[in-house]
């Protein structure tokens, strides 16, 4: 049974840092509301792929290198919680001057799948978080298939909760009330990376 609420406790934390502010939030946010749900959901599946990626790395080798290396696992602590507070810093200061900015560039020849894979293969966030978060549940005693149920989390949840978001942002009263909130969801976003920077600090 703790089996079950494990993995269920780990899925949680998964879903909220699947809609953590980043890059795959803002260019698949702009890409659904420019383009709609189609070119969203493939983008969607692109940014799947990456994290496919960040997981088999941080199932596969990371989680057994903190388990022998202590220092190491306080060195990717520290640098978890340093991105987040760079990451909130960046919010408000946009928040502060109200900028808007748009991260979508349409790059010629480049499909929506591709773009999405990159933006998250090259997204030092996804890397970082996935390994900080998996390498606790992956300590001690597990059965055999616990490894690939871990990764079966990240990579379920990242096509079907991302998909799910471009299809949401097609209803319009939630397309103008985000559009109109932006600057102020963005802020909250900010205070939340702050939390949780001091919540790894902390230890």
């Amino acid at each position: 049974m703790s089996g079950a609420v494990d993995l269920l406790a780990f899925a949680g934390v998964m879903a909220l840092g699947q809609f953590s502010p980043g890059p795959d939030m803002i260019l698949l946010t702009r890409t659904a509301l420019k383009s709609g749900a189609r070119t969203g959901v493939e983008m969607a599946l692109g940014i799947a792929c990456g994290l496919a990626v960040h997981a088999t790395v941080a199932v596969a080798g990371l989680a057994l290198a903190f388990e022998r290396l202590p220092v190491l696992w306080e060195a990717m602590r520290w640098l978890a919680a340093g991105y987040l507070l760079w990451l909130a810093c960046s919010l408000f200061r946009e928040w502060h001057s109200g900028a808007k900015v748009d991260s979508v560039r349409h790059a010629s020849g480049r499909r929506p799948f591709v773009r999405g894979l990159f933006c998250n293969l090259l997204n030092p966030k996804a890397a970082v978080f996935l390994t900080a978060v998996c390498a606790p549940f992956l300590r001690g005693a597990r059965p055999e298939w616990w490894a690939f149920a871990i990764w079966g989390v990240v990579v379920g949840q990242g096509c079907v909760l991302w998909s799910l978001w471009a299809w949401l942002l097609q209803w319009n009263p939630l397309k103008l009330r985000y559009e109109r909130a932006a600057r102020w969801i963005d802020g909250a976003f900010g205070i939340a990376l702050v939390a949780l920077a001091v919540r790894l600090i902390a230890g």
